[in-house]
């Protein structure tokens, strides 16, 4: 790296060779693509779709693709408006071009990550300098939080880009003083409403407004294009949510908030207030979701960012060492004052001045007007980035939650980390506590090591099971309404199916820590960073490994294989190829089944959860069932298939009778047929 100065607006201030990223761009790219094709690009091949949300949202993208209708999303043909449309779309092209699969399915999840990574690195890298710009980039690609919640089609990982590119074009075009920016910022946040709804914007508000108050910038509101802005917003997300308001209207008279039979609460009402406001108050109908415990929910956020949530004591430190200066930069910035050092600034040691306030920087009158915007734009990220990580925190510990809510936090956290810790070691400052953090976890690594042999040690005599549910508690914590739920059905007897995936953890958390440590011991503080995050890529691998080996409890594509060798379209008696599937209770808990089977399910007792308010609609398809309706269909006609979720299944073996015949078990689920 080269030890001049580029004088460029859109370039942060070069640091001197002692404190930047020993890596060139090339070399620190042709590392972070490798991390990104074996975590993420790697797993996008299995496990198979998995039942409830995963498979629930491809079937729905499925109907974009075969119907062309890309307004109304549908599950089993009843209309699911609950979601905002974009990640369907995407995820429907991808059908079209790739088939239909889990590959096509993950795939715009998957670049969404890469994506992320490359906003934060040249975010950082003109805010933080090189070094930094590469933490952030690795830190996005291998924090546990964001490789765990994009292992199923959801849509944080979407709208947290969309709004990370509005914040930032948003600041750039305010530094830069360039319209078109902010015209992207106006775009990127309409697409956010269509990819999460109403918090897309809500989220950037509250972001922008206080940065604005406390900068003093809210003068320059001229500058921010509010009437031709608003103009481009609603172009890009009004077109939708009218023609899905007008396609999907309401039925009578709204009485109180839950749906009568016959009667159709319309989109406007369904979307806006119950999916929006009523989930935030933690009345939404039908009462089918949970909420983490307080301290539960922010100690959660210490494993989602690890590895490098072990660093946030080191931005702790700084925030305390410069409280003083903080107060005061903000009461310099409302008085438009001039610049101040930014929080991330490398202050003056005995070792000198160093990046922005080097002493090889140019004394020229343009050169300090440079410096001068270059410590603006650091402080001003800064800034922004802690009021959207606090407001989206604070947000949800009030809203009702999933594990997976505050995923749009992740990338201002990692971002403000990546920015302390870099700055840290440029310095040389906070020596000790760094050594302490990596003996930490090397601890830590030792002893998550020692359970991972004990574990395998213990297992050695068991067989390996293909089937790992059959081996599982089923504690039913929360209802299973907690996206994690599952993993405290875990039991020793399971492991015996996770010896591989166990082997290559404890190896990596025993040797990774204990190299790193060393590393920062011998000053070695770039390599040490690097070295924590290539462990948690390679745990990260083992984790995906270990998700593979839950497919038979997490997915039912296996019951889906049987019935498709058994009423498939060639080589079987017509009468079985006419076969029909049936689910009982929620349609979501074998929803992998409609989606491999390419079949419309009937639902026994199914009118709950999200088939509920598309049910009444008057041309809902006659898909749902009683228990009476099943016995007089049962053994008449085509072949039936039903499939029963374990906490039905003593029910549906008492309704059946001797007429149920079981086809097949897996892990917590059956499936029946009505004939031999």
């Amino acid at each position: 790296m080269s030890n001049h100065f580029a004088l460029s607006a859109d370039r942060p201030l070069e640091t001197p060779a002692e404190a930047a990223a020993p890596l060139s761009p090339l070399r620190a790219w042709t590392l972070l693509l490798l991390v990104f094709l074996s975590v993420h690009f790697a797993a996008l091949f299995s496990p198979s779709l998995l039942d409830d949300a995963d498979t629930t949202h491809a079937i729905a993208a499925k109907h974009i693709a075969v119907s062309g209708d890309w307004v109304t999303l549908q599950v089993d043909g009843v209309r699911y408006l609950e979601k905002p449309p974009l990640p369907y779309w995407l995820v429907a092209l991808d059908y079209r071009i790739f088939g239909y699969n889990v590959f096509a399915t993950h795939l715009p999840l998957s670049l969404g990550v890469l994506g992320l990574a490359i906003l934060a690195w040249r975010w950082a890298w003109r805010a933080y300098g090189d070094r930094a710009a590469f933490y952030a980039a690795l830190s996005i690609l291998t924090s546990i939080g964001v490789f765990l919640f994009t292992r199923v089609f959801i849509p944080e990982v979407l709208i947290t880009l969309l709004l990370a590119l509005a914040l930032y074009t948003f600041l750039t075009g305010l530094e830069d003083k360039e319209p078109w920016r902010i015209y992207v910022a106006w775009a990127a946040l309409a697409l956010s409403m269509l990819s999460k709804g109403l918090i897309g914007p809500v989220f950037f508000v509250a972001a922008v407004g206080p940065y604005l108050a406390l900068t003093g910038q809210w003068r320059r509101w001229r500058e921010l294009r509010l009437g031709s802005g608003i103009v481009l917003f609603l172009a890009i997300a009004a077109p939708w949510h009218i023609l899905a308001g007008l396609r999907n209207p309401d039925h009578g008279n709204p009485s109180g908030n839950i749906p009568t039979p016959g009667h159709v609460h319309g989109f406007f009402y369904f979307y806006f207030i119950n999916e929006h406001f009523l989930r935030f108050l933690g009345k939404r109908y039908p009462d089918d979701y949970n909420k983490l415990p307080f301290l539960l929910y922010w100690t959660l956020h210490l494993v989602w960012l690890f590895p490098w949530s072990l660093y946030l004591p080191v931005v702790a430190k700084r925030l305390w060492l410069s409280r003083d200066q903080w107060w005061n930069n903000l009461r310099s910035s409302m008085r438009q004052s001039g610049p101040y050092q930014s929080f991330f600034a490398p202050s003056h040691t005995n070792r000198g001045p160093q990046l922005a306030f080097s002493s090889a920087w140019p004394s020229s009158r343009s050169s300090l007007a440079l410096k001068a915007r270059a410590e603006s734009f650091r402080r001003h990220t800064t800034l922004l980035l802690s009021i959207f990580a606090v407001f989206v925190l604070l947000f949800f510990s009030i809203s009702t939650n999933q594990e997976y809510y505050t995923f749009p936090a992740y990338f201002p956290l990692l971002m403000l980390t990546a920015g302390a810790l870099a700055s840290a070691e440029d310095e040389g400052a906070s020596r000790r506590l760094l050594v302490g953090i990596q003996a930490a976890l090397g601890l830590f690594g030792a002893i998550i090591a020692a359970a991972l042999g004990y574990g395998l040690w213990v297992s050695r005599n068991y067989p390996y099971t293909a089937d790992i549910g059959t081996l599982l508690a089923h504690r039913n914590v929360a209802n299973y309404t907690l996206s994690m739920a599952h993993f405290f059905d875990l039991t020793g007897a399971s492991f015996a199916a996770l010896r591989m995936p166990a082997a290559i953890a404890a190896i990596g958390l025993l040797a990774g820590p204990a190299i790193a440590y060393w590393l920062r011991r011998s000053g070695r503080d770039f390599e040490a960073t690097a070295s924590v995050a290539f462990t948690a890529a390679i745990f990260l691998v083992a984790a995906h490994i270990a998700l593979v080996r839950f497919e038979p409890m997490l997915s039912s594509r296996a019951m889906a294989d049987t019935i498709n060798r058994l009423a498939g379209y060639g080589g079987q008696p017509e009468a079985d190829r006419k076969a029909t599937l049936m689910l009982y209770g929620d349609s979501s808990e074998g929803s992998s089944l409609v989606f491999y089977t390419n079949r419309r399910a009937l639902l026994v007792n199914g009118r709950i959860s999200m088939m509920i308010w598309g049910s009444d609609y008057p041309d809902v398809p006659h898909i749902f069932l009683s228990d009476a309706d099943l016995l007089s269909m049962w053994g008449t006609g085509p072949r039936k298939f039903l499939f029963v979720p374990e906490d039905s299944l003593a029910h549906v073996s008492s309704l059946l009778g001797s007429r149920g015949y079981v086809l097949q078990r897996l892990a917590d689920k059956t499936l029946y047929t009505d004939r031999r």
